[in-house]
This record gives C-alpha cells, structure tokens and sequence, in this order.
C-alpha cells in the first residue's frame, strides 16, 4: 500500500506525538505522490482526485510545514481504525476551538522554517542569526498566549477542558522560558539586528566604525570638489568595503592612488593614496565589529540550546496544531460533518477479520451490521469549484452586465443521497450518459477517504460510513490513466488487479464494468467479475454499467442491489438524484420518439429492441411509479408525524396549564378555609370576653345552647315508655352541658405567669411574662423576643 513517512505519527492512550524528521523533510513532501507510481492505490486515488483535495485542505494551513504536513498526513495510507478515530477527534476538538472563539489556532505569525532553521543551527553549534532568534519568540509567545486562553477557557468553563480533547494536553504541556523571551528582546531588534546595548564591546567597535567612515566620506568629498574639471566625472564606490573613487578612461586626476581594475569603456577604480590608512582601520573596526556581534549571537545560541528540546517540541506541535486546524477549518468553510464510522459486521458464512490481522476479533469486540448513510452528500471538488466560479462571478458583476452575469450564473451542485442497506455488498447504478453516476462513485470514494484521514465529509450530520482499509477504483475520465487503460484488455487487467488487491474491508469503485467489448460477452464478464466481489470479494462494491443483464442479478442474490440515475422525460434532462431500489430503464427510443423522430422509425425500432425488452421497461417504470408514490406517502406520513408532534407538544402546554390553574385554585381555597378559621377563632375570642364580663351569660342560651336544649327536648320526648332510657339521655345531655360549661370557664381564666400559651400566628409556644387584665394583654417571652399580645391571639 502506498504511503508517505514524511510525518511519523504515534498514537498513545491520552495524547500522541508527532516527530518532524527535519533533515529529511522537504525532500520528501515536494513529491508525495512519487513513492509508488505503478501502484493499484496510487492509480485508484489518482482518478477519484485525491491529490487535488489534498491540495485543497492544504491550503487551509497557515503555516509552510503545516501545509506539507497535511499533504503527507493525507497520503499516509496506513491508517488503522483507532488512527482514524482519533483523527476525527482532533478535528473535533479543532471546531469546538473555532466554536468557542477565544481559542482559534492560528499560527499565520509564525516563520516556522526559521524556527526549524534556528534548531538545526544551534544542534550544530552554529550561531542564531537575528530573524531566527525573532522566529523562536513570536513562537515563545504565540505558545503562551494559546495557554493562557485555554485556561481562561477552562477557568471559565470546565467543560471545555475535555470538549478541547486530546488537543488541550498537547497545548498544556507546553514549557514556555519566558527568560529566554526576555534575553532575545534585550539584544535583537524589530529588524534582526544586533542591538547596540547588548555588549560594551559591540558599541564601541560601532562607534569606531561611524568615526571613520565620516571621516573618508570626506576625505572623499574633499578628493572629488578638488578635482574641478567640467568634464571629469567621479564617483564614491565602495569595493570589498574599501571605499574607492571610479575614474572614466583617460582622465587624469590630481591625487595619486593604487589602481584596483580598469576597463576597456568602463573607467577604472582607483583607491587614493591618502585613503589607504583609513581603509585599513575601517576594515579592521568592521572584523572587531563583526567578532562582538558573534559574540552575542554565540552566547545567544547558548542560551537557546538549554531549551532546544522544548522548542522543538514546541514546534512540531505547533505544526501538529495547524495540520489538524487545517482540517477543521475545511470542514466549517464547506459545511461539512463529522461522520460516523464504524467497523462494519458482514453477517454472512465469510470471516470478519481483516487480512493479515489474525487479531482483529480481540481488538474489535464490539463490531456491528453496517450501512452506508450519507444523505445531501456533496462531491467536495464540485463544491469547490462551484465557489471559485461564484467568487469570480462576483470579481467581475462591475464589469459586467447585469443581463449576462445573471445568465452565467451556475446552478449549485445537486447533492445525493447514498442509502445502502446492511447486506448489500454490490450496488448497480444505471442510468443515461451525463446522467451523474461517475460522480456518483467519485463522492462515495472521497468520502470514505476523508472519514478515513480525519476529515469532515460534505454530507448531513447523520452521515455514516463503514470504516474501509483501502479504496480501489476504476474509473475513466478525460486524462485516462494510461493508453493501455483505454482498452477493453486493459479494463480487464485493471479490474483483476483490484481483485488481487482488494480485502474484505476494501471499498471497489467500478465504472462502465464490462464495457468496451461485445455487448453480450461485456454482460457476461461484469456479470462474473461482480459475483466474484460478492463472493469473497471487497466490503462494499460500487459498479455503474449500461448493460441490462446486470439489473437481474438482484433477483437471484439478494447481497446485490440496484439504483438509477433519474431523468427527467419531460425535460429531457438527468435530475442527478438517485432511485434507490429500483433498475434504470432505456430512454432512447422514448427520447427519439420526442425529439420528432418518424413514428415508422421509432416503431421499427421497437420491434427490434423486443417486446421481452419492452415489457421489462414497462415493469421498471410501474416500479419507477410504486417508489414515486411511495416517496409521496412518506413525505405525508412525515408531515403527519410533525403534526402529531405538535399536537402532542400543545395537549403538554395544556395539561400543564390546567395543572397550573388547578394548583392555583387550592392555593385560593387553603387561603379562604385559613380566613375563615381565624374570623371564627376571632368570634370565638370574642365570646370568651364576653363570658368573662359576664360569666351569668352562660345560662342565657344561645344559638348553640337552644340547639342543645332542643336535642335534650327531643330526646326526652322520643320515648315516654322507656323511663330508664330518656332518663339516661337527660342525665348524658346534662353531662355535654357541664363539660361545656367546664370548658368555657377554662378559657375565661386569665393566663398565669410562667404559663406556657400556644401563638397561633407564629406557630410556636411560648412563656407568659406579664398580664394585664384591664387591656386583655399579655407579654410573652418567643425565643429570644419578648412579644405583647392580645389575649384573643393565644391558644392553651
């Protein structure tokens, strides 16, 4: 199998590395694809157009390494299903960074080749330039300020930390010296070079240098305005840094000089005597110069090689950082989806273990039926090519008409739904020519390929793919992959070596299978070829043809399924939505009936094509119907469902409200049984006073008395035989009327001190203080309150 090794990645159970090889790098990301030219899955990833889309998510990195990175981590092919796993979560935790906002990896300020530059250097014990050593800081603290918000992050919210998974442990262990931050500032500036300050030596070596280099600018000065003659012509040059004065040919000059080369038309370059000394010295203030600032450069590196392995951890995991950032933000620019993958179970008599993993059964317990779900599924490089036409239409609508702008307009790629049912190991797409089923293949190749690499797929967020090893691919398109391929006889070897190839976890894309030959022997072989795949062949196999003998096998086998491309009869043009289900069916007869063909040749070939053939395509466009109708009560039985939910939703608004007003209601009765208990106990205070200043009243009867009485009068006048009887109700009624009595006189008796009284308006007991008879108050002691009351608002 292919692969690049460019990046060398290692997946541990909380976090991964990924190691850079840097003297190596370069080289190998310029030509990825170089590796294997001849191989099966270079071929098959070359026709689906995977270096393009390679290329595409590249683009997304904002960093140089970052985007050979992706390139390399794209077409490393030998991902197992735990690497893609955790690939797919990188870029998850990648979107939640871009979600939040306060966390976006954005590393466009980082010069990470001079970073890389500035390692390799200080390995070797070689001095950091200036724009290096600037290099190391703006990745210093870009490092820290990516800490810093991911704490806040976190401060914030916990639950970021584990949403930013496994991306907030890489950032986390970060080991910033901010010493070092400080010492690069102190002696390199904005421009890279050397500071003045950063050493005494350095400052007065540069002085020396300013001093005499004014004094030759004029010494120069002087030379030249001595030399007053209209037509001589001078001029101050510096050669090898002696400054020197150009002299046109044949032109004499009153100062003598040391003659440094000549020349047939261009003059000659003369350095005057009386400059001689002041060049030596100048070149030897610049080599002191030159040695101070190697100098600080040398105890720079110094410094930075006590940190070398966490810069380049830093590095490499900032490149990390920005191959996964890119892939994230590809995913939000073209709405893209994380999908759900999966190891798929085949359920049939054929093992499940993948070839050449004899531990494929303890390492995936938990393997389930599959299917391929990928509903409003976009081909990514339609899409992208969609938005380069939009954004060029947009550049030039001021250029433009209005009228032919509008015209120009295109029309969106119309996105596909994939639904392949669990046992279905070979899908037969049929359908027109243009109709969109080499598209068709292309997108569910490059869909398994980016689920495989990390990638979001162009599809809705219930997308689910199977988890395929390897994506195998036959498919013709304007650049053939060779001549030889253009062939039947290289179709035939082409789909035998993807045969050989292929595994039981392998994902076959088979374009026009069988064509290019006798239309009957072409039947016979894709016939045999597709069997063969369903037999012990790929997981899933994918075969567009033209040929009507391949509908049948669905009838005999049911792992085979078919689908067509729809057309629009009306129009006369293909819609690029798929009938799953159901075979296509011929249209050309139909169609050159409606282009105005003569109805005796459209009838003559009617008779020709058969009426077996005719009758298959009468049954294939009552089946073309059945699923129409059938679409239509299924988009009734959903609008009932939505409006069944909402029903639902309204009689739960209902019963609450009800429940609500209920609750209401009992609150209104409790406070009206509360106002009418405490009118009563008020009414019977209020009797209490009264007996109290009156204690006679109590023979005087009143409504409760008279009721009282009455019962006593009609006892003893229900039985006037029984003399024993009445004489016992009367005795039991007298003895209501003195535990009434009793009673009445127990609440007319004045609280004592030290009495424990019950308060009914604070629900507690409490102790009596002080009585005052004359106001019918009491003071009472609650707690650590004392409370004057009313007699009338205690209880004993």
């Amino acid at each position: 199998m292919f692969s690049c090794t460019a990046i060398s990645i290692a997946s541990t159970s909380s976090t991964f590395s990924f190691a850079i090889k840097f003297n190596k790098f370069h080289h190998r990301l310029r030509q990825p694809l170089a590796a294997s030219p001849s191989s099966i899955h270079y071929d098959s990833l070359r026709v689906l157009e995977w270096d393009k889309l390679c290329d595409l998510v590249a683009s997304f990195a904002t960093t140089s390494l970052g985007r050979e990175a992706v390139k390399a981590q794209l077409w490393s092919l030998n991902q197992t299903y735990d690497n893609s796993l955790r690939l797919l979560n990188e870029t998850n935790a990648a979107v939640e960074m871009h979600k939040h906002g306060g966390c976006r990896l954005d590393f466009g300020h980082i010069d990470a080749p001079l970073v890389e530059s500035a390692i390799q250097n200080a390995r070797r014990n070689r001095p950091v330039n200036g724009f290096e050593a600037l290099a190391i800081v703006a990745l210093l603290q870009l490092a820290e300020t990516l800490l810093v918000n991911l704490k806040a992050a976190i401060k914030e919210d916990t639950d970021w930390y584990s949403r930013f998974m496994p991306l907030t442990e890489v950032i986390m262990d970060f080991v910033i010296n901010r010493s070092l931050v400080r010492m690069i500032e102190q002696v390199i500036d904005e421009n890279g070079s050397v500071k003045d300050s950063a050493s005494p030596a350095l400052k007065q070596s540069r002085e020396q240098v300013l001093s005499l280099e004014r004094k030759i600018h004029r010494l120069m000065e002087s030379l030249v305005k001595n030399e007053r003659s209209e037509t001589s012509i001078l001029e101050v040059n510096s050669i090898d840094g002696r400054w020197c004065i150009r002299v046109d040919s044949g032109q004499k000059t009153s100062f003598g000089g040391l003659l440094l080369s000549s020349g047939s038309g261009g003059g000659s370059i003369v350095e005057p005597l009386s400059a001689i000394p002041l060049n030596d010295e100048l070149q030897q203030a610049r080599a002191l110069m030159a040695k101070a600032e190697a100098d600080v450069l040398f105890r720079l590196t110094e410094k930075i090689q006590l940190d070398l392995d966490d810069l380049e951890k830093i590095l490499n995991s900032m490149v990390q950082l920005d191959v996964i950032n890119a892939r994230a933000t590809y995913g939000l620019s073209f709405g893209g989806t994380s999908p759900e993958i999966f190891l798929p179970d085949r359920n049939d008599s054929s093992t499940t273990k993948i070839v050449g993993n004899s531990n494929f059964d303890e390492q995936y317990p938990n393997i389930r039926e599959w299917k391929l779900y990928l509903p409003n599924a976009h081909h990514p490089l339609l899409l992208q090519q969609h938005r380069e036409i939009l954004r060029k239409a947009k550049r030039d609508v001021s250029h433009a008409d209005p009228v032919t702008t509008l015209e120009q307009d295109p029309c969106s790629p119309v996105p596909v739904d994939f639904f392949v049912a669990q046992k279905t190991r070979v899908l037969i797409i049929t359908g027109p020519n243009t109709g969109g089923k080499t598209i068709c293949l292309k997108t569910v190749g490059l869909a398994a390929m980016m689920a495989k690499s990390g990638l979001y797929i162009l599809a809705s967020e219930s997308a689910q793919i199977p988890w395929f090893d390897s994506v195998f691919a036959d498919i013709g398109d304007e650049q053939s992959l060779s001549q030889s391929l253009s062939t039947f006889s290289g179709h035939l070897k082409q789909i035998s070596n993807i045969k050989s190839h292929s595994t039981q976890q392998s994902l076959v894309l088979l374009d026009e299978v069988g064509a290019g030959t006798n239309p009957l022997e072409g039947a016979a072989l894709g016939m045999a070829f597709l069997e063969s795949f369903a037999i012990d062949g790929s997981l899933l196999t994918m075969a567009t043809t033209h040929h009507g003998e391949l509908k049948t096998l669905k009838y005999s086998n049911e792992v085979f399924e078919n689908a067509c491309m729809e057309f629009d009869e009306v129009n006369l043009k293909p819609t690029y939505k798929i009938l799953w289900g159901v075979p296509g069916r011929s249209n050309a007869i139909n169609i050159a009936e409606r282009l105005g063909l003569s109805s005796i040749v459209v009838d003559a070939a009617r008779k020709l094509y058969g009426a077996a053939s005719a009758e298959i395509d009468e049954v294939i466009t009552d089946m073309e119907k059945f699923k129409q109708e059938y679409r239509e009560l299924l988009d009734e039985a959903h609008n009932y469902l939505m409006q069944s939910r909402d029903l639902y939703d309204s009689l739960l608004d209902s019963n609450r409200k009800i429940t609500e007003h209920s609750t209401n209601l009992r609150v209104r009765k409790m406070q009206n049984v509360s106002e009418a208990a405490a009118m009563a106990r008020s009414i019977l205070h209020k009797r209490v006073r009264q007996l109290r200043t009156s204690p006679r009243q109590i023979l005087q009867p009143n409504k409760a008395d008279k009721i009282l009485q009455s019962s006593v009068t009609n006892y003893q006048h229900t039985s006037t035989d029984n003399k024993e009887s009445t004489t016992a109700v009367a005795d039991g009624n007298a003895a209501v009327v003195k535990k009434m009595n009793r009673t009445l006189s127990e609440e007319s008796r004045l609280p004592k001190v030290g009495e424990a009284v019950h308060v009914s308006s604070i629900g507690k007991k409490v102790t009596v203080l002080k009585v005052d008879s004359s106001k019918e108050e009491i003071v009472v002691q609650a707690g650590n309150m004392k409370l004057k009351l009313k007699l009338k608002d205690i209880q004993r």
